[in-house]
């Protein structure tokens, strides 16, 4: 039998934009669950973060007039948290960026940040693929999956479809 976790586990893909360089200026995040080799559900929510600065609207288009009104990271994220139920891992590109912003607004916000490993889809496609440069358009190129970069939520359905084709490849691989 396959050992390889990243084979036969539910996982939840995850992607979080931000206002600023600080990790805890979360203003969006997006989670695309996936379980039995399906995406089954897909979340996207704006996030009010700690301050009115904001340094990357000219990236992913959010500006403080979009977030102004909308809730904290500590009344989003405890919204989110039944979509972890039965994940093995969460897949982000670059994930220790995505698992610092994780862990600094649960910090920020005094909540327990889950406790589930992150798998990086950046590096499994060096790994797999030999893809180099290892961005997430790169990536995407690469591999034929539909992309629109800092959109958050087309950002984590691409990571999630990144790991879907490594089980698709290596299944078939193995079965060869």
């Amino acid at each position: 039998m396959i050992q390889d976790p990243l084979i036969h586990q539910d996982f939840v893909a995850i992607d979080f934009e931000t206002a600023t360089t600080a990790r805890n200026s979360a203003c969006a995040v997006a989670v695309v669950k996936v379980h039995d080799n399906r995406i089954v559900r897909r979340v996207f929510r704006l996030i009010r973060p700690p301050t009115r600065r904001f340094l990357f609207s000219d990236l992913h288009g959010i500006t403080w007039a979009d977030v102004r009104l909308q809730p904290t990271f500590e009344k989003v994220w405890p919204d989110l948290e039944d979509i972890l139920e039965g994940a093995g891992f969460f897949a982000a590109h670059n994930a220790a960026f995505d698992r610092s912003v994780l862990q600094a607004c649960c910090e920020t916000h005094g909540l327990s940040p889950p406790r589930i490993p992150f798998v990086c889809t950046m590096h499994l496609a060096r790994r797999y693929w030999k893809v180099y440069p290892t961005r997430l358009p790169d990536v995407c190129r690469r591999l034929g999956i539909d992309l629109h970069h800092h959109d958050a939520a087309s950002d984590a359905e691409a990571c999630a479809r990144i790991v879907l084709r490594y089980r698709q490849e290596f299944l078939e691989s193995f079965s060869a």
